[in-house]
């Protein structure tokens, strides 16, 4: 397995055990950012590990963060290769103690995301993607104080994954708990039949990824830290996150915030019925 990608694993797993250490606590210190959305001593912490560990490791690729310092595009683009990092996503769901939240590191290189780490504390579950290599899960161990040791363990089990391919007649269709939109509403009314899983943070494109979901529409914006890990992993499993123009979604845009978007897991679905229809 490349040392890249290795060392990207257990940096996540390295900052999600910060983040267990927080949410086993019996209360948690909820703070609001200019956005109002929520931050906590866990987003933060995560932040300061993940950061400490790329600087050591990759000083000439500069991070941008969720909880790091607002970047001009300026400056932003006239970078080649950057780190793309959400340190705990899924906040709302940490605070509510659903164990639905995950340590998200993505590398960008000319702006598309190369290589990601997808890493859910609570259950060890890591997936982990690089776009030569494909798209893989593993589960790391959370006993134990090696973090290498574990890693090196958690990658000899790996799985390989892949999205499924299309079939009308059985559709999975895959939403936020917390932001299932209108057009949310209006695909689930194209196909009466499909099941319908409701799933918190970027676990929700892990399930098109790995062949378990089918289609998962978000009408409600997201940032582009809430989706670069997840968009290498799709990708390497055979999928696509488009914008409801019909074109993959991009990064390193003057401003960070993603448009609507549907993940598919078979590219050859007919996303512009899906879209047209659940648009109106």
């Amino acid at each position: 397995m490349n040392h890249i990608i290795t060392e990207i694993i257990a940096i996540a797993q390295r900052a999600g055990k910060k983040v267990i250490h927080h949410y086993r606590k019996p209360e948690t210190d909820v703070q609001k950012k200019d956005d109002n959305s929520p931050l906590t001593l866990a987003d933060s912490d995560a932040h300061n590990i993940i950061c400490k560990h790329l600087e050591d490791i990759f000083p000439d690729i500069p991070i941008l963060s969720e909880e790091g310092s607002e970047i001009p595009h300026l400056e932003r683009k006239t970078w080649n290769r950057f780190w793309l990092v959400d340190p705990l996503d899924g906040t709302k769901e940490f605070i509510k103690k659903t164990g639905e939240f995950t340590v998200n590191i993505a590398l960008l290189d000319q702006n598309e995301p190369v290589l990601g780490v997808i890493y859910a504390p609570v259950t060890g579950m890591c997936y982990f993607a690089e776009k030569k290599l494909g798209a893989y899960k593993c589960l790391l161990s959370n006993n134990g104080s090696n973090t290498n040791e574990m890693v090196a363990d958690g990658l000899n089990k790996r799985h390989s994954i892949h999205s499924r391919p299309m079939n009308t007649e059985d559709i999975a269709i895959v939403a936020s708990r917390d932001h299932a939109g209108p057009m949310v509403r209006e695909l689930a009314g194209q196909f009466p039949d499909a099941s319908f899983i409701s799933m918190g943070s970027s676990l929700k494109f892990c399930l098109v990824a790995e062949g378990k979901a089918d289609i998962y529409l978000r009408d409600v914006p997201t940032m582009e830290w809430d989706t670069a890990a997840a968009h290498a992993i799709v990708k390497a499993g055979g999928g696509e996150i488009y914008t409801l123009d019909g074109r993959p979604l991009t990064y390193n845009k003057p401003v960070l915030k993603n448009p609507a978007i549907i993940t598919l897991g078979d590219q050859s679905w007919d996303w512009q019925r899906l879209v047209s229809k659940s648009s109106h």
